[in-house]
């Protein structure tokens, strides 16, 4: 067997009696680290962590203060569950945004895997949640709503956290637990305080705990 190197690095491996021979590609010094760069752009495609950044959980922790405050006004607090589900959608539509200006500036195909990941593990509480708003809306038992999101939203906090970066998964954890241990306390509360509560979780537990995570991210 004969080899032999081709004026662009690849070897040329000729078995005696045959003819041209085979050609075997292997990549140069340089070429080998831009196959390496492929491939972990290619990995970060289906793997990797996603960063729960401070702005996120501060902008929807402000949102969720003026839901409350609005809520509470007695010209508000009949329309209470309006109100909420006003507010949930804007957070969610901001959230989006932050993401989409995440991923732009990420590069997108390095940001799709763990997002694809972080959605998966959020969204089947928060859809769940959604349905069964529906649910209790139409029997009736609107007072059971504010546990039902609190609950659920502690859950997806704490399935997300599974593949947030590794320096704010704690403090997502704990955020989660808050959510659930609010959630089964406006089980237990009267109907007058169910506004409050959900200014605890979403307003307060939102805006405290983006704090913790800009002053984490920041002494990383």
């Amino acid at each position: 067997c004969i080899q032999d190197l081709d004026d662009g690095g690849a070897a040329r491996a000729t078995r005696a009696g045959d003819g041209p021979g085979i050609a075997i590609n292997i990549a140069s010094p340089s070429q080998r680290r831009a196959v390496d760069a492929t491939y972990n752009g290619n990995a970060a495609a289906s793997s990797g962590t996603v960063s729960y950044t401070s702005p996120d959980l501060t902008w929807t922790g402000g949102i969720g203060i003026v839901a409350t405050i609005v809520a509470s006004v007695p010209r508000g607090a009949p329309h209470w569950l309006g109100i909420w589900l006003v507010a949930a959608a804007v957070a969610f539509a901001l959230g989006g945004a932050m993401m989409a200006r995440e991923a732009a500036q990420s590069g997108h195909a390095r940001y799709l895997g763990p997002v694809r990941k972080f959605l998966l593990c959020l969204c089947p509480a928060l859809l769940t949640g959604a349905a069964l708003t529906f649910v209790l809306w139409r029997a009736g038992t609107t007072g059971l709503i504010p546990g039902v999101w609190l609950l659920l939203y502690g859950c997806a906090g704490l399935s997300a956290s599974t593949v947030t970066i590794a320096r704010t998964m704690r403090l997502i954890c704990i955020m989660g637990v808050l959510f659930m241990l609010l959630g089964l306390l406006a089980f237990a509360a009267p109907p007058g305080t169910h506004t409050l509560i959900l200014g605890m979780g979403f307003g307060e537990l939102h805006t405290i705990f983006g704090i913790l995570i800009g002053q984490v991210s920041h002494g990383e």
